[in-house]
C-alpha cells in the first residue's frame, strides 16, 4: 500500500506540474511583439528583347526589364506587334551609323493598345488601337511613346499590318514623291522588290498613272512581285540587271531606289536617263553572313562611287540620300506623309504583305529569315505569340564558327577512330601481296594469251601462276569479310534480313593498292558531304547584295 500511495502521490504531483506549465507560457507570450514591416510591392516588369553586344544572333536575349511609365506628353502602349527592319541587322553587327552602345533595346515601329495617358496628352484615349514610331526601344511588351509619334489605326487594319507600315512605307513615300518626283509616264528601278521597302515602293509607284517598274528579286519571287505591280522582274543571280533594263529601255530609267551601295550605286547612276535621280538609302552589300565582315565592308566602300558636281551638271542627273531615322526633328513632315499613307490604305490602294510573325523568343530566327533573304514582305515580332518548334530540317541560327566546328571535329574523330583491326587488315593485305610470287609482266602475258585466243593451252607455269593468284585473292576476300562481318548477334540477324548487296568493287582496288584505297575512302566519307554546305553558304553570300529588308 505504501508503494501504491507513493505512486499516487507522484502521479498527482506530476499532474499539477503539467497544469502549471501552460500558465507560465501565456505570461511570456503576452509580451507585445513588434509588427513586421509591410512588404513593398514588387516593381512590375515586362519582357524585353535586349541587344547585349555587337555580333551574331547570340547577342539577342529576352529579359525582364522594369515597366516604363508614361511621362509628360507620353502614351503607354501595350505592344501587339513590332516590325523588324534591315537596319536592325546592321545595328546588331555594329555597322549602322545610328548605333547606341549595348546593352540596348531595338525596334522603331510597333502597333498596340493604349493603356495609359500621360499629362498634357489630348486627342487620344485609353483602349484605342494605335501605331507607334520611335528611334529605338519598341521591342517590349509595354512601351512609353511621345504622343506626337502615335497614330490611330484604321478599324480594318490588323496589328501586324500596323507594325509593317511605318518605316517601309514612309521611306518609300519620301524617296518616290519628295526626292524622286515620280510623275505619270516615268520608269523606276526597285532593288529588292520582295522586301519591305521594295514591296511598299511598288505599291506607292502604282498610284501614279503609267509608271513602268523594273524589280530585282530571285526567280522564286517573281510571281509575287509581278502580282504586286512589277512590270519587268529580273533575276539578279543569273542576269545582269543593267543589261536587261537597257535591252527593254535603251535610254534607261528615271528613278533608281538603291539600298545596296558599292558597285551597284555606280551601275544605278549609269542607268539614269537625263533628268534622272538615284536615291540611296542603305548599304546592304556590306552585310555578308551573320557577323560583321570587314573585307566586305572595305570592298563596298572602295567600290562606292565618287561623283563631282561638275559631272552631275554635264549629265543632268541627281543623287540623293535618305534615312527616316534622321528626320526626328521634322515631326510635322512625317505626320503629314503618314496620314496620307493611312488614307491610301483606307482607299484600298496599298496593303502591306506580312511574310511571317515570330515570338520574342525567336528573334534570332526572325533575323535569320531576313539575313538569308528568304522573306517576301515584312517580318514581324509579337510578344503574345508562343514560340514554335523549328520545322524538320531547319537548323537553329548559329555563328559561322559554330557551323564549321562540327565538320572539323567529325573529320578528326573519324580519322582517330581507325581501329587497330583496320590497321592489321591493311598490313595483312600488303603482306599477302608481297608474298605472292606473281610478277606483273607474267600476269600481263597470261592475260594477253587469253585475249588473243579464247582457250589457249596453258603451260604448267601458267597454271601455277593462276593458282597462286586465286589463293592470294581468296585470302584477301576472307580478310575483308571478317573485317566487315558484324560481331553482335543482333547485327547478324539484321544482316540476314537485308537483301544481298552486289559485290563491292573496292576489294579489287584493295588488292591493287590497299593503302591508297583506304585514304580515298576516308577522304570521300569525310570531305565530300561537308563541301555541300560550304557551297550553299557561298551561294547565300552571293545573294546578300539583293534580298535585304
Amino acid at each position: 500500500m505504501a508503494e501504491g500511495g507513493d505512486a499516487a502521490t507522484v502521479a498527482h504531483e506530476a499532474g499539477n506540474a503539467v497544469q502549471e506549465t501552460p500558465k507560465a507560457e501565456p505570461e511570456k507570450a503576452a509580451a507585445p511583439a513588434e509588427p513586421a514591416p509591410p512588404a513593398e510591392p514588387a516593381e512590375p516588369t515586362v519582357r524585353t528583347i535586349v541587344l547585349t553586344g555587337h555580333g551574331g544572333y547570340d547577342k539577342l536575349s529576352v529579359q525582364q526589364k522594369p515597366q516604363p511609365k508614361a511621362g509628360k506628353g507620353e502614351v503607354l502602349v501595350r505592344v501587339k506587334a513590332a516590325g523588324l527592319n534591315f537596319s536592325e541587322l546592321m545595328v546588331r553587327q555594329g555597322l549602322h551609323d545610328r548605333m547606341t552602345k549595348p546593352p540596348v533595346v531595338l525596334g522603331m515601329e510597333a502597333a498596340g493598345v493604349i493603356e495609359e495617358l500621360g499629362e498634357d496628352v489630348s486627342g487620344l484615349e485609353v483602349g484605342q488601337n494605335v501605331i507607334c514610331l520611335a528611334q529605338t526601344g519598341m521591342w517590349r511588351e509595354i512601351v512609353a511613346v511621345p504622343a506626337t509619334n502615335v497614330f490611330i489605326m484604321p478599324e480594318e487594319m490588323s496589328y501586324e499590318e500596323g507594325a509593317a507600315i511605318p518605316l517601309s512605307y514612309l521611306t518609300a513615300y519620301f524617296m518616290l514623291f519628295d526626292f524622286g518626283n515620280l510623275r505619270p509616264g516615268k520608269s523606276l528601278l526597285v532593288h529588292i522588290a520582295a522586301g519591305g521597302v521594295g514591296w511598299a515602293a511598288t505599291q506607292l509607284a502604282k498610284t501614279v498613272d503609267n509608271v513602268t517598274i523594273f524589280g530585282t528579286a530571285s526567280a522564286s519571287k517573281h510571281d509575287a512581285i509581278k502580282e504586286n505591280g512589277v512590270d519587268h522582274p529580273i533575276d539578279y543571280r543569273t542576269r545582269d540587271y543593267a543589261e536587261e533594263i537597257k535591252n527593254i529601255s535603251p535610254k534607261g530609267v528615271d528613278v533608281v531606289l538603291d539600298p545596296l551601295g558599292g558597285a551597284d550605286t555606280s551601275k544605278g547612276l549609269q542607268l539614269l536617263r537625263p533628268m534622272g535621280k538615284i536615291v540611296t538609302y542603305g548599304s546592304a552589300n556590306m552585310v555578308k553572313g551573320e557577323n560583321r565582315n570587314l573585307m566586305k565592308m572595305a570592298k563596298t566602300l572602295w567600290q562606292s562611287t565618287s561623283v563631282s558636281p561638275v559631272s552631275l551638271v554635264k549629265t543632268n542627273k541627281a543623287i540623293a540620300g535618305f534615312q527616316l531615322a534622321h528626320l526626328t526633328g521634322e515631326i510635322e513632315l512625317v505626320r503629314s506623309a503618314f496620314q496620307d499613307i493611312l488614307n491610301m490604305y483606307k482607299d484600298g490602294k496599298i496593303k502591306p504583305r506580312i511574310d511571317s510573325v515570330w515570338a520574342f523568343e525567336q528573334v534570332a530566327e526572325a533575323m535569320q529569315q531576313m539575313n538569308e533573304r528568304r522573306n517576301i514582305g515584312k517580318v514581324i515580332l509579337s510578344p503574345e505569340k508562343e514560340p514554335t518548334k523549328p520545322a524538320e530540317g531547319d537548323a537553329a541560327p548559329t555563328s559561322p564558327l559554330k557551323k564549321k566546328k562540327p565538320s572539323l571535329f567529325r573529320r578528326l574523330s573519324k580519322r582517330a577512330s581507325r581501329s587497330k583491326d583496320e590497321g592489321e587488315k591493311k598490313d595483312e593485305v600488303k603482306n599477302a601481296k608481297k608474298e605472292s610470287p606473281i610478277k606483273q609482266e607474267e600476269q600481263e602475258k597470261a592475260d594477253d594469251n587469253k585475249a588473243t585466243n579464247g582457250h589457249v593451252q596453258q603451260t604448267p607455269e601458267d597454271e601455277k601462276i593462276e593458282d597462286e593468284a586465286a589463293e592470294t585473292e581468296e585470302k584477301v576476300d576472307e580478310a575483308v569479310k571478317q573485317e566487315e562481318a558484324p560481331t553482335e548477334p543482333a547485327a547478324q540477324e539484321e544482316k540476314k534480313d537485308e537483301a544481298p548487296a552486289e559485290e563491292p568493287e573496292k576489294i579489287e582496288v584493295a588488292v591493287e593498292n590497299p593503302a591508297e584505297t583506304d585514304d580515298a575512302k576516308a577522304a570521300a566519307a569525310d570531305v565530300v558531304p561537308d563541301d555541300k554546305p560550304v557551297e550553299n553558304e557561298e551561294k547565300a553570300d552571293g545573294d546578300a547584295s539583293q534580298e535585304a529588308n
